[in-house]
């Protein structure tokens, strides 16, 4: 009579467990519930949030709900290196018109080279430009036509800041302008970038007379980089 029964101890079809591989920024990541990448509208808040940080604990600056907004503003000003961006999208209004821009400036000087230029070398340049146009618009699409949409609003805060003589302006405009030609998460993640933002609203606060502008722009946008910092590809600061 067999009052025990001995069974061989077979291997777990679990592999075992090893310590995980992934950089501790991940479990900050699920510990205050980030997702893996910020969505603009998170970015948003968190900026509005910052703003009303600002106006409601720093002395001497006022709460207002322009302050507030203009941290929001600048909480989304480092994605403008981003094609599906919520500012690129916002500030490239003119992007459905570029296409027809050279589109109409080759017709243009079709025409004109056809009615009031002579025969002559003169008149094959004109036409071989008015082709070089149109072959340039009919192949803009996508992030290139976004590019110069960003590049037009850009230059044209630039002259407007010129023309009013704020140069805070145009150094926002020069900002617009440059920031969709850099590769995403680089150069506008940078505590450069962020310097140079407060410096632009630190030159706008003279300007205005407005105290607080560059607590509120500096702030909306050092909040962008916090929150990126906390997903997985995180943020070269330097």
């Amino acid at each position: 009579m067999t009052f025990f029964s001995f069974h061989p101890i077979r291997p777990s079809a679990h592999p075992p467990i090893r310590p995980s591989a992934h950089p501790p920024i991940i479990y900050l990541c699920t510990l205050f519930s980030l997702p893996i990448g910020v969505r603009g509208s998170s970015h948003l808040a968190i900026g509005l949030i910052t703003g009303a940080a600002i106006g409601g604990l720093v002395t001497g600056v006022p709460f207002s709900v322009a302050g507030i907004a203009l941290a929001g503003f600048s909480a989304l000003a480092p994605d403008l290196d981003h094609p599906s961006s919520r500012l690129s999208k916002r500030l490239g209004f003119a992007q459905g018109y570029v296409r027809w821009a050279f589109v109409l400036a080759a017709a243009g000087l079709a025409l004109y080279t056809h009615w009031l230029l002579p025969p002559g070398p003169d008149r094959r340049m004109g036409f071989t430009a008015a082709l070089a146009f149109g072959l340039i618009g009919a192949a803009l699409q996508g992030e290139s036509t976004r590019k110069l949409a960003l590049l037009f609003t850009g230059l044209s805060t630039v002259v407007a800041g010129l023309y009013a003589g704020y140069v805070w302006l145009s150094m926002l405009g020069l900002f617009v302008a440059v920031a969709p030609f850099t590769a995403h998460r680089t150069w506008t993640h940078t505590v450069w970038a962020a310097g140079l933002w407060t410096y632009i609203g630190h030159l706008a606060n003279h300007s205005l007379g407005w105290h607080g502008v560059a607590l509120f722009a500096g702030g909306g946008y050092v909040s962008h980089l916090l929150a990126d910092s906390l997903t997985k590809s995180g943020v070269k600061w330097l």
